[in-house]
C-alpha cells in the first residue's frame, strides 16, 4: 500500500500531474470519475497568495469528491514560501506539493520552479523551512536536474528525504529539455533502487499509454505513474491503465458521445467556477484536444472557439454529436 502520510492511495497510484491552466475543478473532477488516486491542483504562486490575489486564493478551492488532493505551490523567498504555507494549510489538502519542475522562463528567471535546480542547497534548505512550518505532509515535484552536466537527481532525493518530505514526483527531463526529446526513466529507476529511500517515488513523462504504463511500472520500479498531458482531453487514460495494470483488458476507447457528454460536464462546470467570461474562454484551449482525430473537425472547433454565448456552445457540441454519429472513433 503506497501511503503519503497517512493517506492511503493503493497499491500502484495514479496521479494527475499539477498542469497550469489545465488541472483545474472543473477537470479533476472528470480524472477523479475516471479512476485517479491523487490530483494536484495548478501551481499556485506564493507571492500571489500572501497578497490575496484572487487568481490565487481562488486555486486554493478543493471539493470533498476529490480527495485526497495536494495543493502544489511556487516560489523562491524562504518567507513568502512558509508564509503561504500556513495559508495552504487552512485549506486543508492532504498534501502540500513544491513546484522545483517548472520550465518556462518567467518562473525559472526568478530562481523558482525549475530554476533552484541550479542551486540545490537552496533547494534543500527551502524544502526543510517548508516541512517544519506546516503540519500537512510535504512532497515535492521535480526534474533530473537544470541541464544534462548538473543532473544530481540521485542526491537530491535523498537530501529531500532527510529534510523530511513525504513523497518525489521525477519528470524524466531535464530543464533544458522543456517537453522535448523522450523523458528518461533510468534515473528514476536507480533511485527506486537506493536501499536509503523509503519514501514513494512516482515517475512522470511521456506515458501515453496502457502499454507503456506497465512497461515502465516494471523496469523501473516506480511506486505509481503522474500523468499530465496525455490526461489533456483523455481522462479516460486513468481508467484504461488501471484496467490494464490490473488484468491486461484493454478497454474501448471513449465513444463520440462520451466526448461530447465530457465536455459538456467540463464547460458546465468550468462555467459555475469561473462565471460565464472566463468560464467560456478558459474552455477554448480543450476542445481540439477532446475532437481530435475527427475528420474536418476544423468547422466546428472554428465555432466552438469564437462562440460566447454558453447556449450556443452547447448546441455545437449537440451538432457534433449528429454530424459524427456514424463514425467508428476506434478507428480515427
Amino acid at each position: 500500500m503506497v501511503k503519503i502520510g497517512n493517506t492511503e492511495l493503493g497499491e500502484f497510484p495514479l496521479l494527475l500531474a499539477p498542469m497550469e491552466d489545465v488541472s483545474d475543478p472543473p477537470f479533476r473532477a472528470l480524472c477523479k470519475r475516471n479512476g485517479c488516486d491523487m490530483m494536484y491542483t495548478e501551481f499556485i504562486s506564493v507571492e500571489g497568495l500572501i497578497r490575496d490575489a484572487d487568481k490565487s486564493v481562488q486555486k486554493l478551492d478543493i471539493y470533498d469528491y476529490e480527495r485526497p488532493i495536494g495543493i502544489q505551490i511556487f516560489g523562491a523567498n524562504l518567507d513568502s514560501m512558509t508564509r503561504a504555507a500556513e495559508i495552504v494549510e487552512e485549506a486543508k489538502p492532504e498534501v502540500l506539493d513544491i513546484n522545483f519542475g517548472c520550465p518556462v522562463k518567467k518562473v525559472v528567471c526568478k530562481m523558482a520552479g525549475a530554476g533552484i535546480l541550479q542551486d540545490i542547497p537552496r533547494m534543500v534548505s527551502l524544502t526543510e523551512a517548508i516541512v517544519k512550518s506546516t503540519n500537512l505532509p510535504v512532497t515535492v515535484k521535480t526534474r533530473l536536474g537544470w541541464d544534462d552536466s548538473t543532473i544530481y537527481i540521485e542526491e537530491v532525493a535523498e537530501r529531500l528525504q532527510d529534510v523530511g518530505i513525504k513523497a518525489l514526483s521525477i519528470h524524466g527531463r531535464t530543464r533544458k529539455q522543456m517537453y522535448k526529446g523522450e523523458a528518461d526513466w533510468t534515473k528514476i529507476g536507480r533511485i527506486k533502487e537506493n536501499p536509503r529511500i523509503h519514501i514513494p517515488i512516482f515517475g512522470n513523462g511521456d506515458i501515453d499509454s496502457p502499454q507503456k504504463a506497465l512497461e515502465y511500472k516494471n523496469r523501473y520500479g516506480v511506486d505509481g505513474i503522474m500523468i499530465g498531458r496525455a490526461s489533456i482531453g483523455n481522462p479516460w487514460v486513468f481508467k484504461q491503465i488501471k484496467a490494464y495494470l490490473k488484468d491486461g483488458t484493454i478497454i474501448d476507447p471513449p465513444t463520440l458521445h462520451d466526448r461530447v457528454e465530457a465536455v459538456k460536464e467540463h464547460l458546465s462546470k468550468s462555467l459555475e467556477w469561473k462565471g460565464m467570461k472566463l468560464g467560456v474562454l478558459e474552455m477554448r484551449r480543450h476542445y481540439t484536444n477532446y475532437f481530435r482525430g475527427l475528420p474536418n473537425i476544423k468547422k466546428f472547433r472554428s465555432l466552438l472557439v469564437t462562440e460566447h454565448d454558453p447556449e450556443i456552445l452547447f448546441q455545437i457540441l449537440d451538432d457534433i454529436e449528429e454530424q459524427y454519429a456514424d463514425i467508428q472513433l476506434a478507428a480515427v
